[in-house]
């Protein structure tokens, strides 16, 4: 669990981590470098998601081997499924990143949410529902990793 005091904005008590694959985690369905440990660094306080629609297919294998869970998504609504995946978590136990239209739910759902800008951009839906805003995904990891950034981020 990460847990953090935050004037203004609270206690943050966070047991997950959900977030996209597709742009956030990946460019072209290739895991960034990085990721992969930054993510097993994670995972010794939070359990790890990722939700994806597998744009290029390469989720599963990109992920082999790094402790998250790998949820591939199908259909209609996918803000939706993603929203509602948080909310069967606990919300204000849930950190989520993405950057896509199809995050912006969770993003506002999940007690902090994080947009990432990597090379697919970030939609403004995603960055108008995010907490925080990262100019990539390792950036917004190492946010988890040292927590005193996310005080000096989220302070009011």
């Amino acid at each position: 669990m990460l847990v953090v005091g935050i004037p203004g904005f609270g206690s943050l008590e966070a047991t997950y981590l959900v977030s996209d694959f597709t742009g956030t985690l990946s460019r072209d369905g290739a895991l960034l470098p990085g990721v992969a440990d930054l993510i097993a660094r994670a995972a010794r306080v939070l359990e790890i998601h990722v939700l994806t629609f597998d744009t290029f297919g390469t989720a599963l294998r990109e992920l082999r081997g790094v402790p998250c869970a790998v949820s591939v998504l199908a259909g209609a609504k996918g803000a939706e499924q993603k929203r509602d995946f948080v909310v069967d978590l606990g919300p204000d136990r849930v950190i989520a990143i993405g950057n896509g239209a199809n995050d912006r739910l969770m993003l506002d759902t999940a007690r902090l949410g994080i947009t990432v800008i990597e090379a697919e951009g970030g939609s403004s839906e995603a960055i108008a529902a995010a907490d925080i805003v990262a100019r990539d995904i390792v950036s917004a990891l190492e946010l988890l990793l040292n927590p005193k950034r996310l005080i000096a981020t989220l302070r009011r």
